[in-house]
């Protein structure tokens, strides 16, 4: 479908008036006139001028954009609005208004609180609808405005290109946003309150508890620039040692093994439903991929994965293991991994668990591929860096650079990146070829600019060096990136009518400075301190703290539509990582990395409860360098009088001594050069030229000064060396003060010697008394 025709469908109609008018920026482009093959294509681009490039750009930024981004502001802070109207009106319901009351609730009649329950409940119901809407809308307009630039830049672009102003407006409008985290955690929270209430509980009783499991992971992912990697990677070895890739055997440690190559091969059909459904984040959205380690060859072991994330955020995976010679009867649906289930039966037993899911994995896959007919898409190419502490799971890292996307489709019969008969490209498996992909066509490779770190957290404890990294400068989180999504929205721009919202700041400086990131951290503390006293209120002290820290752009974004009555819907959605390791890992035919969940958890994640110190107490303490150099220290506790590095035997290099040495000795040198120099001009000045020797007793005073202050900074810098301070040894007021002064006294006598010659001038005469030193009441020398 076109996308003017999908813009058409997915219009909301009380806000039909607010889209972009993609039919108007075509117009103006003149994409429905000549194609570049009609006789009067050239004399049209001829036509193109100033003022038409004028018109265009004046309509897509200052008129649609303007208007989507104020529409946008404007409709977010009116729900947001709302939103707090009905929390106002909820909260002498609430527990915290029963706790400090005391039975001043029970003067609310019963049928006030129903009518107040139930008028609260349809207004979610409303606002709930309105903030689903409000996220289509920005991103149907969010693709709109790249489409026209596109388009611009397709046709005009030789001479004017619009794409990147665009991109760099769009990553600085507040549209350009998957985060409602906030507003829509609010909701989830009076939804189970009104929920509650209506069945009749006892406010003492209710209570909004999160359910993470001790085995599950909440996962963060983020982008780092390549010059932050170094500085990310140190971060990260002082706690987690890196997990070496072994191919050969788990019980042989080699130190001299790379890095990794892994390599993802994802599936989607010729519409690209499954990443439309990812892109969306509407009903149940479904991946298919192969993923192996390095080269592929007839002894590399092949993955085959497919993950269904469903509506309330739950994720189903089934995956096995097949070699490269049986993928491509498997997919036309002549291999059934016979062999394999029998083997496997026949070891562990016809009604054991892995026989039972192997079977369900190998049907469920194949059922899939039958009846959405998918077919290798597009390829994700990487080097894996894994950190995690050998038998202690609770932190995974890993640290994915040199990515590189590349086409693997046969969508044009003419021209297929890949021969329609084989799963994947030859050209390149078959000649080993390496990042950077040199040899592939422009248009078929797309190599991403940074690295992508994953962060994964195992059970609810947090770990105050991996929030420090987290909301340092050093990286930038995109919420649910994904490698399918990001190489498909690259490289099948022209198919997709949908993209994600981080595309319009992969061209932008993503470096952030140090005090900003630290603001902004306080910005999320009290914004987070703020979200937990409305929810406070309503259900009690209980569910105060479950949200600490999970006001990140990661956070929370879907929340339930509609009342559900008889059902409990699950407010957060989270990433549930499989633990249990396939059979090539066990037997030390894989690397020893764990790459269970990868880029495709793309459901919202939450940061954990902290388990306890300053962060239960005080939600807005944080913990990053910055702010510790700004903190002031709790009572009792005194600054200490010496440091460690101050202990142990004094032990100077050699060179930092006669660095001070070197030092004054130059400063003596200057010394002793003033000294003669004033001598010299005091000597031959005469007893009558009074200006020469005041100069010259000035120059005196400049050279004692000299002489005073470089033994001075010799004997400071000396004592710093000996208490191994971390002062800076520079000191810029010694040789300003002399340079300063030495041209103030040249100044002085250069303007005495005109008044001299004025005089003399004035006289007719000129009175020497010797013609090279001496000026009688002048001050040459």
């Amino acid at each position: 479908m076109r996308f003017g025709k999908q813009l058409n469908v997915t219009i909301y109609s009380p806000w039909k008036d607010q889209y972009i008018d993609y039919a108007k920026l075509k117009k103006l482009l003149r994409e429905s006139s000549s194609t570049p093959d009609s006789p009067t294509h050239h004399d049209e681009e001829d036509q193109w001028t100033e003022e038409d490039e004028s018109a265009f750009v004046e309509e897509l930024i200052n008129v649609q954009l303007e208007k989507v981004a104020t529409f946008q502001g404007s409709t977010f802070q009116r729900l947001r609005d709302e939103t707090a109207d009905i929390e106002k009106r909820l909260a002498p319901l609430g527990v915290k208004a029963a706790e400090d009351g005391g039975s001043s609730s029970k003067k609310i009649s019963d049928e006030d609180r129903k009518s107040t329950l139930n008028d609260a409940l349809g207004k979610l119901d409303t606002i709930t609808k309105e903030t689903n809407e409000l996220a289509k809308y920005s991103r149907i307009n969010y693709t709109g405005f790249l489409k026209a630039a596109k388009k611009h830049d397709r046709k005009r672009g030789q001479a004017y290109r619009v794409g990147p102003l665009l991109r760099v407006r769009l990553s600085a409008l507040p549209f350009n946003t998957e985060d409602y985290s906030p507003l829509l955690y609010r909701l989830s929270a009076m939804y189970s309150f009104v929920r509650q209430s209506l069945d009749g509980k006892d406010g003492s009783g209710l209570t909004f508890e999160e359910t993470t499991s001790a085995d599950s992971y909440t996962a963060y992912k983020f982008w780092v620039h390549p010059e932050n990697m170094l500085e990310v990677k140190t971060i990260i070895l002082r706690r987690l040692p890196v997990l070496v890739y072994n191919p050969q055997t788990s019980k042989i440690a080699d130190g001299t093994q790379q890095d990794p190559t892994v390599t993802s091969l994802y599936f989607d059909d010729k519409k690209f439903s499954l990443y439309s459904e990812k892109v969306d984040h509407q009903g149940e959205a479904s991946s298919l991929r192969l993923r192996w380690y390095g080269e592929l060859d007839d002894q590399t072991e092949i993955l085959i994965e497919k993950k269904v994330i469903k509506d309330g955020g739950e994720s189903e995976e089934q995956r096995f293991p097949i070699k490269p010679k049986y993928v491509t009867p498997f997919i036309t649906g002549d291999y059934k991994m016979e062999k394999a289930i029998t083997k496997l039966e026949d070891r562990a037993g016809k009604d054991s668990n892995q026989a039972i899911q192997l079977r369900d994995a190998v049907s469920g896959i194949k059922k899939f591929i039958t009846d959405t007919k998918v077919e290798p898409m597009i390829r994700a190419n990487y080097t894996r860096t894994a950190f995690e502490i050998p038998g202690d799971d609770r932190v995974r890292i890993s640290l994915d650079t040199n990515l590189a996307f590349i086409r693997e489709d046969a969508l044009d019969p003419d021209r297929p990146c890949r021969e329609a008969g084989d799963w994947h490209r030859s050209d390149i498996d078959s000649t080993h070829m390496e990042y950077p992909f040199n040899t592939i066509g422009r248009g078929e490779v797309n190599r991403f600019p940074f690295a992508l770190l994953e962060i994964k957290i195992r059970g609810n404890k947090n770990y105050e060096w991996v929030e420090d990294l987290m909301n340092s400068h050093l990286v930038k989180e995109v919420t649910r990136f994904s490698k399918f999504v990001h190489g498909t929205s690259i490289l099948f721009e022209d198919y997709v009518n949908a993209f994600p919202f981080w595309l319009s700041i992969i061209d932008t400086d993503i470096r952030t400075d140090p005090v900003k990131a630290f603001q902004e951290e306080k910005e999320r503390k009290a914004q987070l301190v703020a979200e937990e006293q409305v929810i406070g209120s309503l259900f009690g002290s209980k569910a105060s703290p479950i949200h600490r820290g999970s006001l990140r752009t990661g956070g929370l974004t879907m929340s339930p539509v509609g009342s559900p009555a008889n059902s409990q819907p699950s407010e957060f959605r989270r990433a549930t990582v499989d633990m249990t390791r396939t059979d090539a890992q066990s037997k030390g035919k894989g690397p020893a990395i764990v790459d269970d969940s990868d880029d495709e958890d793309d459901v919202p994640t939450t940061n954990p409860e902290a388990s306890g110190g300053l962060r239960n107490l005080f939600p807005s303490f944080s913990t990053s360098k910055f702010a510790q150099r700004h903190r002031p220290l709790p009572p009792g506790v005194t600054k200490p009088t010496y440091w460690l590095k101050d202990q142990g035997p004094l032990r100077v290099e050699a060179k930092v001594w006669l660095a001070n040495q070197r030092t004054f000795i130059k400063w003596q040198h200057v010394t002793v050069l003033l000294a003669s120099l004033s001598l010299g001009l005091y000597n031959a000045a005469g007893k009558d030229n009074y200006i020469a020797r005041a100069l010259a007793v000035v120059y005196t005073g400049f050279a004692i000064f000299a002489g005073a202050w470089g033994y001075g900074v010799y004997m400071w810098r000396a004592g710093l060396i000996r208490k191994r301070s971390a002062t800076d040894f520079d000191n810029r007021l010694g040789p300003i003060v002399v340079c300063g002064g030495l041209a103030v006294a040249l100044v002085l006598n250069f303007v005495f010697k005109l008044q001299v010659a004025f005089a003399a001038r004035d006289n007719a005469t000129t009175p020497y008394i010797n013609d090279s030193l001496v000026i009688p009441h002048g001050g040459e020398f």
